[in-house]
Order: structure tokens, then sequence, then C-alpha cells
């Protein structure tokens, strides 16, 4: 008699119906997707796909028109992105958002989301407790400063950093804080081919040696090719297709979506 099968990685984010209408425009249509913990997803699709929509659905920046989002076991629908950020979901933009006139160490130092010495009294009362936190919050930013590669630029303003150093820097951050799932966007976006290495191995190391999930927006094929475990394709707010990069490649429906908009 044959045993039953060992169950595989559960969902760590589930995504079911999800719709998102601005007026009488359907931006996101009814859009499904599941990511298993330790995947590597990429999710791609044309100009005006709705990935960035879809995206600000899954972080909470927008809520759904309708539809469910499930995080970790609990729906996550309504919450707003901090109360996202605090269950275990991050998420970078586009656009790196770090905070300009600090240094890289400093943008390091204010990512952990309990910190004690913020409040005046456990300075008087719990002083010792505070500054063992503060300890290993420095220790540990420093730990991270050598993953990113960026220790030669710790003291240096985010402001002075290239855009390729802004997005590892960004990355980073995400590993001060007790992330379970990573949602990235483009993070390829402006990186030189020396970084996007470094990027790139930084994703797959996070993955393999921390256990971290993600779910990445990106157009650079090459970048999705090298990193993802599986690939979702959107088009006109919904999911034309999922499967491994191969597979989707060589779809005619992914081919006829990109020829008829813009790649």
């Amino acid at each position: 008699m044959t045993g039953s099968q060992p169950a595989g990685p559960r969902p760590i984010i589930e995504a079911t119906e999800v719709s998102r209408n601005f007026g009488a425009f359907v931006a996101v249509d009814r859009m499904s997707i599941s990511v298993r913990e330790g995947e590597i997803v990429g999710l791609i699709g044309p100009n005006g796909a709705g990935k960035s929509t879809f995206f600000n659905l899954l972080s909470g920046v927008m809520r759904p028109s309708r539809g469910r989002v499930v995080f970790d076991g609990a729906d996550i629908t309504k919450l707003s992105p901090s109360k996202r950020a605090r269950l275990g979901m991050l998420r970078t933009f586009q656009l790196s958002r770090e905070f300009s006139r600090m240094t890289v160490l400093e943008n390091l130092l204010v990512a952990p989301q309990v910190q004690l010495g913020e409040d005046l009294l456990p300075l008087f009362t719990r002083r010792r407790e505070v500054d063992e936190i503060e300890r290993r919050h420095f220790d540990r930013a420093k730990e991270v400063l050598a993953i990113a590669k960026l220790e030669h630029v710790e003291n240096n303003r985010a402001s002075d950093l290239s855009g390729g150093q802004k997005k590892l820097l960004e990355l980073a951050r995400t590993l001060m804080v007790d992330s379970k799932l990573i949602l990235l966007d483009e993070p390829g976006a402006g990186v030189n081919p020396a970084l996007m290495k470094t990027l790139s191995d930084m994703i797959q190391m996070l993955r393999n040696d921390h256990g971290k999930t993600f779910l990445i927006v990106e157009h650079d094929m090459d970048l999705i090719a090298s990193l993802c475990t599986s690939v979702t394709v959107m088009a006109e707010g919904r999911t034309l297709v999922s499967g491994s990069f191969d597979e989707i490649r060589q779809n005619r429906q992914v081919l006829d979506a990109y020829l008829g908009g813009a790649a």
C-alpha cells in the first residue's frame, strides 16, 4: 500500500480573484496568485498589464474593489502596509526610498521595528536592555553591510550612492527585520551589470541561507530567468499564464501579449 506523499511548502501569500476598478476602468481583473515558502516568483507582462497596481494591492498601498489576500494564513485584505510589515511582508519600490541625509549605516539602524530607545522611559528604567538591543542592531547592521557589499560606503550619505547601490541598500534594510516575504518592484531598474550580479547573488543568498520568499516584478528577462522558480504573466489586468521561465517564453499567448503592447 502506497503511503501519502509529503506536503510541499505551504503558500505564504495567496491572492484570490482580486480586482481593482478606477471608475469604469478595470486595472486588475480577478487576478489570483499563490507563492509558496522559499520560492522566488516572477511577475511579468507588457506595460499597462496591471503589475504595479496588483503589487499595490498585495502590499496594502491600495485596497481591492473585490477579492481576498491571505498572508501566512491570515486574511490581510483590509490591513495597512505597516500592519502587513509587522506580520513579515516587506516591499521595495522601483524608485528607492532611502533616508537620503542619513548614512548607509544609519539607514540600516533605523530599520528594526522594536527599538526601546525610541521611548524616553526605558532610557532610565531599562538602560541595560536598551544598550544590549542597540548593540545587537549595530552588530547586525555590520553583518548586513558585508552581505550587501556596502561596507566601503557605510559612512557615506545614502543620497551619494549610485542607483544600484541604493537598490542594494533597500534590499539590505529588509534583512534588519524579521521578514517572511519580500515584494521587489523592479530591483534591476537602473542597476549597472556589475551591481546586477551582486543584487542577483544577494537575492539567491537570502532565499537559500535565510529562508526568504520573493515575489518580483521585473522587466529584465535575464534577471527573471536566472532567479525565478516560476513566473506569472499578466496581460490586461489578468493572469495570462504561469509556469517555468522556459515554458512561458515559448508560449504563443505570451509572445502575442508582448508583441501586441509595449515590451
